[in-house]
């Protein structure tokens, strides 16, 4: 059985993106470790499911909400709020993945991967950054991609939103630095998820597993040191 990591115990985290395969298996993750968690995603069956299976002890709440909605979003904040009192842990897991040619790219497209990938983490920092404030203590983590730090053809709106949700990550860092605040990009390369089966002419059996990112983040986040990276790439090593 793996160890509780005691820093996280009694943690409220709310994780976006839920109802998918890395946001579940980053639920399970903290479940583990004895956190109250608020889950959100679009699939209202998939929420209800995992709130039902997942093993814990603490309180599980969730709603479904769709992040390109700015009334949602605050709709969303307000009944993590009513019901945790605060939020500790943020975890920005949802995102879209638009694999076109750039011509073909609409601006459709580029709206909604930077309302979904961008908007919705700035949005939702913005509602749970006082509590962190006023408790001197917070954790935010936004999954980024290899996309992050690179360009891949027919992916132009993911890695330019990528690229922002990492500027993102780190102007947080060092504004809130000095409150105990921390702001995690994790930036994966491939994962064994139905996103990544959008991925072509890569063996997908040598993609990461969800469970061993969820693991990674919540090894990371509970190293409570004042050496401490807040971009991490996380890749399969090549044997």
């Amino acid at each position: 059985m793996q160890k509780t990591l005691s820093i996280l115990k009694d943690r409220n985290v709310l994780i976006t993106g839920a109802s998918g395969g890395l946001g579940r298996c980053i639920a399970y993750e903290f479940a583990k470790h004895d956190c109250n968690l608020y889950l959100t995603g679009r699939d209202k069956n998939n929420l209800n499911t995992l709130a039902r299976e997942i093993p814990s002890n603490k309180n599980v709440f969730y709603k479904t909400a769709n992040l390109e909605d700015v009334d949602q979003i605050k709709e969303l904040s307000k009944d993590a709020l009513q019901k945790l009192h605060n939020i500790d842990i943020l975890i920005n897991c949802a995102g879209v993945f638009v694999v076109k040619p750039f011509e073909d790219t609409m601006i459709e497209d580029f709206n909604r991967s930077f309302e979904l990938n961008v908007r919705a983490p700035f949005l939702l920092c913005r509602e749970f950054m006082k509590g962190m404030v006023q408790n001197n203590w917070g954790r935010i983590i936004n999954i980024g991609s290899s996309s992050s730090y690179n360009g891949f053809k027919n992916t132009s709106v993911y890695c330019s939103s990528k690229h922002a949700l990492l500027g993102l990550t780190r102007a947080l860092h060092d504004e809130y630095r000095c409150n105990n605040i921390r702001s995690y990009c994790f930036s994966p390369g491939s994962i064994q998820t139905e996103m990544g089966k959008k991925v072509k002419n890569q063996d997908y059996s040598t993609f990461i597993e969800p469970e061993e990112i969820a693991e990674y983040i919540a090894f990371s986040i509970s190293y409570d040191s004042e050496m401490i990276s807040n971009e991490i790439q996380l890749k399969r090593m090549n044997i």
